[in-house]
């Protein structure tokens, strides 16, 4: 299925393009953007930064997969997306070559897949873009993993063929002078199946926007999250869930904490059913956990909705500190505060950590969870 680009998608994405100048600069007043400090940007928003800065990648592909390094030329890459702002375009406009990850048709991946992506210079930018493809009726896991100092723009494609089956894990493990923004773009075949996790952790600012559209009936969509925000980080989830065919579903859970003076974190969720997706399901939940005064939290679930046929579709948003009950009952069986605090907020993420299967980077995951509450 092609890609309609003559008209908006919604009232609240109205353009895409693959034309830098076919997107105003973003003043913060947008909607798409009132959340993010524009400032702390360094120019990936307006076109001023320093474009020099280069981003390492090291692949590990299982052993059915191939990993390529391709020009921008290369014929597979701009077929699952258009870009839905200016930094996106930007990044299209800006790569010099590109990862492109192969899974052949009904080949089942041995083991997961890593391209690990590093940093080493944070003073100029870098552009980069990724191709994950699943033919039809294969399966893997693919992982992302970032980590160093950089300003980086990416987009990422992900290409589930019918009835293939894909798995994605994101972790920004930046360090904490870097600023990254990255669009992952998903487009689901018929009865194919798409899982990701996005984990943000490090950085200084991160702005992350997953989407899923589907060109087929039966496409199943879960998209996970989890974030810690600390003192003066800037952490953002944007999530876009396009119902275009009939019979499709999707579910969205993220869970964040926030510590510290000035730790901000920003989750907005759209979801869209068209007219024509008759049958759909969805629902997306956001929850927040403030464990300290000085935090920030900005939650918005949007839904859209064009048809009265569905099977189901909600939303739900909770924003607050820890329940003082919780702690009250762990206490009184003779467990510290600090140990009962730190069983909450374990219990509070770990429900979706646990369900990330690739048992090294779930460890990660936990580790920097508790060093995050040892600060």
């Amino acid at each position: 299925m092609g890609l309609d680009t003559t008209k908006p998608l919604s009232t609240l994405h109205e353009r895409a393009s693959f034309e830098v100048a076919d997107f105003e600069v973003p003043t913060g007043r947008e909607e798409e953007w009132r959340f993010t400090p524009l400032r702390r940007l360094r120019g990936l928003h307006n076109g001023s930064a320093d474009a020099d800065g280069k981003i390492i990648i090291e692949a590990a592909p299982a052993p059915e997969v191939t990993v390529e390094t391709v020009a921008r030329d290369d014929a597979r890459l701009g077929k699952a997306f258009v870009p839905a702002d200016r930094v996106s375009a930007q990044a299209w406009a800006s790569f010099t070559e590109a990862t492109v990850v192969t899974v052949p048709k009904e080949v089942e991946a041995s083991a997961p897949t890593v391209l690990r992506l590093r940093g080493e210079d944070a003073s100029a930018a870098a552009y980069g873009h990724t191709t994950v493809i699943l033919e039809p009726f294969a399966r893997a896991t693919v992982v992302l993993a970032h980590r160093g100092s950089a300003t980086y723009a990416d987009n990422v494609e992900f290409v589930v063929g019918d009835g293939a089956a894909l798995s994605v894990i994101s972790l920004q493990d930046w360090d904490d002078d870097s600023v990254h923004v990255s669009h992952q773009y998903a487009r689901l075949g018929r009865d194919a199946r798409f899982t990701s996790h996005n984990i943000s952790l490090g950085g200084d600012l991160v702005r992350v926007s997953p989407s899923v559209a589907y060109d087929g009936p039966g496409g199943d969509a879960e998209l996970y999250g989890v974030y810690f925000a600390d003192g003066g980080q800037h952490l953002e989830h944007r999530l876009l869930v396009d119902h275009s065919v009939p019979n499709c579903r999707s579910r969205v859970d993220y869970r964040g904490a926030l510590q510290d003076q000035d730790a901000h974190a920003v989750w907005i969720g759209d979801v869209i059913i068209r007219a024509e997706a008759e049958g759909t399901d969805t629902y997306e939940l956001n929850r927040n956990l403030v464990l300290t005064d000085g935090t920030r939290v900005d939650s918005v679930p949007n839904l859209e909705i064009l048809t009265g046929e569905v099977a189901g579709a909600g939303h739900a948003s909770a924003s607050g500190r820890l329940d003082d009950e919780h702690l009250f009952y762990l206490q009184a069986r003779g467990i510290p505060f600090d140990q009962a605090r730190r069983m909450v907020v374990r219990g509070f993420l770990g429900q979706l950590v646990e369900r990330i299967e690739v048992a090294d980077v779930r460890a990660k995951v936990e580790a920097a969870i508790e060093a995050e509450l040892d600060r």
